[in-house]
């Protein structure tokens, strides 16, 4: 059982109709890339890692610290995820308030479509919530709970608590994988229509995991608190260079800008992508490929999208719907047999690496910051108060300025 959680400031307010339909769309590609390239089970790890989690909601362009990453990614993906159950093997139950008390019937509704075993989901989904609810006193009231599932049986659960006297939420993140072993034993001879893989309750392995659960919540708070895997964001808004590994970040810039470290086949298959696309997608390429040592500065992964609230800078909707557009189009091609372009989009995560070795930062975070701010009008830049306003004396430069913004 992997257990871990994540301390944020906590934020009202709701995300805009134009970047929630984006990040769905981006989100369920992303899900996409990783189920085919490394399988379900990995796509559950990823949602069990706080650090993954928080950098996933930044690359989709929520505030890169906030407590409403976790309510607006997780909807954003069971909205599009959901769609997509039948062939991604994916399913999202649960949510906020209301939602997470559907949870029970919702997985109910989906063992019955596919034949595990509703019960035992259902007690693993109120175990998960009793653990971080009532076992451990933290402070923090569950008003979240989320439990993705896998038609393999596998499962993960992202939950958040809030501390209104604090002014912070605490997201809490599991994954199971010992449910594979029910899976490995089916019953000889299952009487009734045919519904899809069995999970065999009746093994002798599924004993083991329920007696390991309930110990679990017998356990002192803090010996669980010591344990578990910590992500904790600072309180301040906008993103400072403290923030961020700048020897990884300078590294996506000079891949994406300056081509370095690039091989040429990759730039052939991604002929046409600008240079700021280019910075999103070595970003996004990370988010599918990377591995969990990368994501320890998830505000790193702010300066693909932006964010909504206009820190490091407004969401680029022009570059956000160009990523879309690369990032699916590889993966349909790769359904077809042809996985030239999904392998450059994987070969920029690794370009970004091999760089990041001998790379050496400057200390132009600010100026970068102040750039970004001062060019996003050209990208179609936008917050929760609308479309990013051009700066004071800056001209409008000649030409197309779509053009210029993504070529």
């Amino acid at each position: 059982m992997g257990r871990s959680y994540a301390d944020m400031p906590l934020h009202y307010g709701q995300v805009p109709a134009w970047l929630y339909t984006r990040m769905s769309t981006l989100g369920v590609a992303i899900t996409e890339a990783i189920v085919m390239e490394y399988g379900r089970g990995a796509f559950l790890q990823r949602l069990s890692d706080p650090f993954w989690f928080q950098a996933l909601g930044c690359v989709l362009g929520m505030d890169w610290h906030s407590s409403g990453i976790t309510t607006s990614v997780m909807g954003a993906l069971k909205r599009s995820v959901n769609e997509r159950s039948s062939d991604l093997g994916i399913y999202i139950c649960g949510g906020k308030g209301k939602y997470s008390r559907e949870t029970p019937s919702e997985l109910m509704n989906i063992a019955n479509k596919t034949g595990m075993d509703g019960d035992l989901l259902v007690r693993s989904s109120k175990l998960s919530a009793k653990v971080d609810n009532t076992a451990i006193q933290d402070g923090f009231q569950l008003y979240l709970h989320s439990f993705i599932l896998s038609k393999d049986g596998d499962w993960a659960v992202v939950q958040q608590g809030m501390n209104g006297a604090a002014g912070t939420a605490r997201r809490y993140h599991w994954c199971s994988t010992e449910f594979n072993s029910f899976v490995e034993e089916p019953h000889t001879f299952i009487y009734g229509p045919n519904q899809g893989q069995i999970i065999n309750v009746t093994d002798k392995n599924a004993a083991g995991t329920r007696k390991g659960m309930l110990e679990l919540v017998k356990e002192s708070p803090e010996k669980l608190l010591t344990e578990v895997k910590r992500l904790i964001m600072p309180g301040h808004h906008d993103v400072r260079a403290e923030d961020i590994d700048l020897k990884r970040l300078g590294s996506v810039l000079a891949v994406a800008h300056e081509k370095e470290n690039l091989d040429m086949e990759s730039l052939l298959l991604l002929e046409g992508v600008g240079p700021r696309t280019l910075q999103s997608l070595v970003l996004v390429s990370e988010i599918i490929h990377g591995t969990s040592s990368r994501f320890t500065d998830p505000a790193r992964f702010s300066f693909a999208h932006g964010g909504k609230d206009g820190h490091p800078f407004p969401v680029p909707t022009m570059v956000y719907d160009e990523s879309i557009k690369v990032l699916e189009s590889a993966i349909t091609k790769a359904k077809l047999g042809n996985r030239e372009k999904n392998e450059a989009i994987k070969n920029l995560s690794k370009a970004t690496m091999r760089l990041e070795q001998d790379f050496i930062p400057n200390e132009n975070f600010n100026k970068l910051i102040e750039k970004e701010t001062d060019e996003w009008w050209r990208y179609g830049g936008m917050t929760v108060m609308g479309p990013a306003k051009r700066p004071a004396g800056n001209k409008k430069s000649k030409g197309n300025d779509n053009q210029l913004s993504l070529f």
